[in-house]
């Protein structure tokens, strides 16, 4: 059991950061993120404010 939470812990982190990395992307690119990168990053979409806007 412990191996199996190493590797679901390692398999979150590796997802966030990859989250991170698209959503940084993203806003340098004028663009918004993916709602799921946000939620991933445990950000509502809903609230992420729109890049069109200035």
């Amino acid at each position: 059991m412990t191996s199996n939470n190493r590797m679901g812990f390692i398999g979150r982190a590796f997802a966030v950061l990859g989250a991170a990395t698209a959503a940084a992307a993203a806003v340098e690119g004028h663009r918004r993120p993916r709602a799921r990168d946000l939620r991933t990053l445990g950000i509502d979409p809903a609230n992420f404010p729109d890049t069109s806007r200035g």
